[in-house]
């Protein structure tokens, strides 16, 4: 087993997996003002919660899109396993061609994203990452990563709305009953919640339009589970994508 962790803005996620299985998948909020001694403790917790020992774990590897932290969440997962996970970034073997104006600038989860999705589903693939940003990731039918788009979050857009406009509350996401809403509350679910379905679903025609064939679609991220089921077109929803291809490219790169 392997210890895969996804450092995004707002949760870092800790997942314990090998070729069989996913052990286990928790999340822990991003704190920069959090020393690597308090994150060391919260993963000798989350592991101790799902009885693992650290000598079961023959190594780690991070993705994160938070570089400021990557060295606090370094050392402290060596402080538990003894030993320092990889990192995912510039001269990492991926296997991925890259296709982009600065192929460094890509985000590392995006790739690991696309790294996982071309092992389980046919090319062409979008794979949809929803969480501060929804991010959607275009692998063309020759598994080239070629490019994508990036959305604001439901919970930053939630915010901005209630942040702006004096009147409107700040409310939990819910999926309202009807997308006709009767009350301030159920419209701005309504808003928020098909919106960015119907977002989702414009955004994979226009891009199934530009290569001229239909694609897969795999979506994963905190959010995905609840907007995917909303949208027409077939979404298939893999809340381990990420850890997936952070395992691929501990394999790769071990």
């Amino acid at each position: 087993m392997i210890l895969a962790i996804d450092m995004g803005n707002t949760n870092i996620v800790l997942g314990g997996i090998d070729q069989q299985k996913t052990y286990f998948v928790e999340r822990i909020t991003t704190n920069p003002s959090k020393t690597a001694l308090e994150y060391a403790v919260n993963l000798k917790d989350t592991l101790e919660i799902y009885h693992i020992q650290p000598q079961q774990i023959e190594g780690s590897i991070l993705s994160s899109v938070v570089p400021p932290l990557n060295a606090t969440i370094l050392s402290a997962v060596e402080k538990i396993l003894g030993k320092r996970p990889l990192l995912v970034g510039s001269g990492m073997k991926t296997g991925l061609n890259i296709l982009m104006d600065n192929p460094k600038t890509v985000g590392s989860d995006m790739i690991v994203d696309a790294v996982a999705a071309i092992h389980e589903h046919p090319k062409p693939i979008v794979i949809v990452d929803m969480g501060t940003a929804t991010t959607l990731s275009v692998v063309d039918k020759g598994g080239n990563y070629c490019g994508g788009a990036i959305l604001p979050g439901l919970r930053v857009s939630l915010d901005s709305l209630s942040g702006k406009a004096a009147q409107l509350p700040y409310i939990s996401l819910e999926i309202p009953e009807k997308v006709i809403g009767k009350n301030t509350i159920d419209c701005m679910r309504s808003g928020i919640i098909y919106g960015n379905a119907a977002q989702i679903d414009g955004i994979i025609d226009r891009i199934e339009a530009e290569l001229g064939e239909t694609v897969s679609v795999v979506a994963t991220g905190g959010l995905a589970k609840l907007v995917t089921p909303l949208c027409r077109h077939a979404i298939v929803y893999d809340d381990a994508l990420l850890l997936k291809g952070l395992l691929i490219l501990y394999q790769k790169n071990r």
